[in-house]
């Protein structure tokens, strides 16, 4: 199975210039804990609801900040749409994260794939093997 059968492909995305209230309140909208930031068509990073509590909440910043003071930036840990899930699903493990985004062969978003879609599609027993790694030392890391 490839990671293109499991992705969430309906993915809402935020500017790095949008405000942080806008995207939590897209996130509200759309129900999802997980946005990534594009630049000129590229991911430069990925913001989550425990970003915005951990880096706006609590350091006690403005709601109106830019969303690139929040969000997890530097390398943006992706798959490509063709990748196989189960390598995927290796990656999300050995980096300790439960979602990745997910590129296409240009290196443009395509969606996002996250362990509930590797659930629906992957089966209980990969999601258990794989939060197990991920919860192993330390939990999963800002992105």
């Amino acid at each position: 199975m490839k990671v293109s059968d499991a992705m969430t492909s309906q993915v809402s995305v935020a500017r790095p210039t949008d405000t942080i209230r806008d995207v939590a309140q897209v996130m509200a909208r759309v129900e999802s804990g997980v946005v990534p930031v594009v630049d000129n068509d590229k991911v430069v990073g990925v913001v989550t609801d425990r970003d915005i509590v951990l880096r706006v909440v609590a350091e006690g910043r403005s709601f109106d900040s830019p969303i690139s003071e929040a969000m997890s930036d530097g390398e943006v840990l992706s798959v490509k749409e063709d990748d196989i899930l189960a390598d995927a699903t290796a990656k999300m493990a050995s980096n300790q994260v439960r979602r990745l985004v997910v590129l296409n062969d240009a290196g443009k978003l395509t969606g996002i794939l996250s362990l509930g879609d590797v659930a629906k599609d992957y089966g209980a027993k990969q999601v258990g093997k794989t939060l197990e790694e991920i919860s192993q030392e330390g939990g999963e890391a800002a992105h």
